[in-house]
């Protein structure tokens, strides 16, 4: 089995045994309020024209934050704004404090917002120490657009069929944020499912890619090693799973943040614009 490395993954009974699972709240509605949470992360960062990997790195923050402290304790609306205040700094795209909590403002209800307490700025500066504790400081994180973009790049076929096959992984890759896949796997792994399942949806067929051997019985046993289908099939239902509910409040619906070139022509960490600023629009 792929071994994972120390620290930030957890199997799926410590997923349901988590501090919010020892406080009370049931399974079905803490996968609801970290998927609210990582909306409004997401939500708030595309208003902001931030990039996807700040938007990125402050969800992966939140779900973290969550497997130490319950969300009664600390409502998600103002932890999210926090973590994407965090990911801001560390992605080098930093927005004031005030702008972010405005920005959210205009996405939340009153109702929502008035957890936010009678001054929304201190209630975020002031759980920002606690966000810092509670991740240990360790700020720098990864994700799996880097990795689908550079496997993609060894694919061979029909450039057309494999540009959309990439569009919708990214979109997947996206919408995986609203589960805990982040909690569960390496960002490596969870671009080669996405790319599995996006192949199979949009017809793409890999039958051949740059570097393979003859020990290589799929394009990516180049990349990570002794990966299952079970386990990719198991990845592709978590994701799959988000579509499968018919109520607008479960269905994922802001716009995806795609590439706007062909994966031919980019880098490795896809655009940056002027002023080092990712740049992700959709084509």
């Amino acid at each position: 089995m792929y071994l994972k490395m120390p620290g930030w993954y957890y199997d799926k009974k410590e997923l349901r045994n988590s501090p919010s699972a020892q406080d009370g709240i049931d399974f079905k509605t803490e996968m609801r309020y970290r998927k609210e949470g990582a909306r409004l992360i997401i939500d708030t960062g595309s208003r902001m024209d931030l990039g996807y990997n700040t938007m990125a790195t402050g969800v992966v923050y939140y779900h973290r934050f969550y497997m130490f402290h319950s969300f009664k304790q600390f409502p998600r609306y103002v932890t999210a704004c926090c973590c994407l205040f965090l990911a801001g700094k560390v992605e080098e795209t930093p927005k004031k404090c005030k702008d972010i909590i405005k920005t959210a403002r205009n996405l939340l209800t009153d109702h929502k917002f008035a957890t936010f307490g009678e001054d929304p700025k201190e209630e975020v500066m002031t759980l920002e120490r606690i966000l810092l504790q509670t991740i240990k400081f360790d700020l720098q994180v990864e994700h799996p657009y880097q990795y689908l973009l550079k496997y993609a790049k060894c694919l061979k076929g029909d450039k057309v069929k494999l540009q959309k096959m990439v569009q919708m992984a990214w979109t997947f890759v996206n919408d995986s944020l609203c589960t805990t896949l982040a909690l569960q796997w390496e960002p490596e792994i969870i671009a080669v499912a996405l790319m599995y399942l996006a192949g199979k949806l949009s017809k793409f067929e890999v039958v051949d890619w740059i570097g393979r051997t003859a020990k290589h019985l799929r394009w990516w046993d180049m990349f990570v090693e002794d990966v299952t289908m079970d386990l990719l099939e198991d990845i592709c239902h978590q994701v799959l799973d988000l579509y499968s509910h018919t109520d607008s409040a479960n269905t994922p619906d802001s716009p995806p943040l795609q590439p706007n070139k062909s994966i031919q022509q980019l880098p490795p960490n896809a655009q940056r614009t002027s002023n080092g600023q990712e740049k992700a629009v959709s084509p």
